[in-house]
């Protein structure tokens, strides 16, 4: 199956995109992609071979789970690349548009279980609440 790509243009300097994609004190703030969903916590070690964890959870306790990885490649302000522990890639580009303007790029392999639909929805949805974070904190 093709990778997946989404992004979002956000109206931030491209050290507070970066910052806030990768702090865990961000991360539990907006990696979710429905407003019945939480992120109540977050460990990342950014470095190549760093590992990070997500607790992805609903809030009414029916549904939860962990979202892992391994770093391969880290550029900061530029770029991370890492896999799941299925083996599917993810890369991430954070493109500095100018001063104030990020342009963020997920490029990602799909799952089987679900449509590239879903897939592209839900990715997309989680990246555009990081977008609403951002700008407003």
């Amino acid at each position: 199956m093709d990778p997946i790509k989404i992004d979002i243009t956000i109206l931030v300097p491209v050290e507070k995109v970066w910052n806030y994609f990768n702090e865990p004190k961000h991360i539990t703030k907006w990696n979710f992609a429905h407003e019945s969903w939480q992120c109540p916590s977050s460990e990342n070690d950014l470095k190549v071979g760093g590992k990070f964890k997500n607790r992805m959870e609903a809030k009414d306790k029916s549904f939860a789970f962990d979202f892992e990885g391994v770093y391969d490649e880290v550029v900061p302000h530029e770029k991370i690349k890492y896999h799941m522990e299925d083996g599917r890639k993810v890369e991430v580009i954070f493109d500095k548009i100018d001063e104030n303007t990020t342009k963020v790029i997920e490029i990602f392999d799909p799952e089987k279980q679900n449509s590239v639909e879903m897939q592209r929805d839900g990715w997309y949805a989680i990246l555009n609440n990081f977008h609403k974070y951002v700008e407003n904190h």
